[in-house]
């Protein structure tokens, strides 16, 4: 997987996939679900975004999908997040890069 760390909304954003579909998005929900043991908490899904939100190590995060954007992570509170979301977002980011 591809990865690009983004701090444009005041919170790290690791965009993880860009120009892809629906498909690049459930294969990476499916890789934090059975591989990384996360469990999606809150799912809103529009014709050409999804966010969907849950914990990794006790921190609240959100997998984007975005039809212009693409996938990416970032801490649920963006624009309060404090170190400790950043930092498993970039934790979480790193994890995903060695999935296979």
């Amino acid at each position: 997987m591809t990865l690009t760390l983004r701090n444009d909304y005041g919170c790290t954003e690791a965009v993880i996939a860009e120009n892809c579909g629906f498909d690049k998005f459930y294969k990476i929900a499916d890789v934090l679900v059975d591989q990384l043991r996360v469990r999606f908490t809150n799912k809103i899904d529009d014709s050409d975004t999804s966010y969907w939100d849950f914990i990794f190590k006790g921190q609240k995060l959100t997998l984007h999908y975005n039809i212009y954007d693409g996938v990416s992570i970032f801490p649920r509170n963006c624009r309060e997040a404090e170190k400790k979301d950043n930092d498993a977002v970039m934790e979480l980011a790193k994890a995903l890069t060695q999935v296979r």
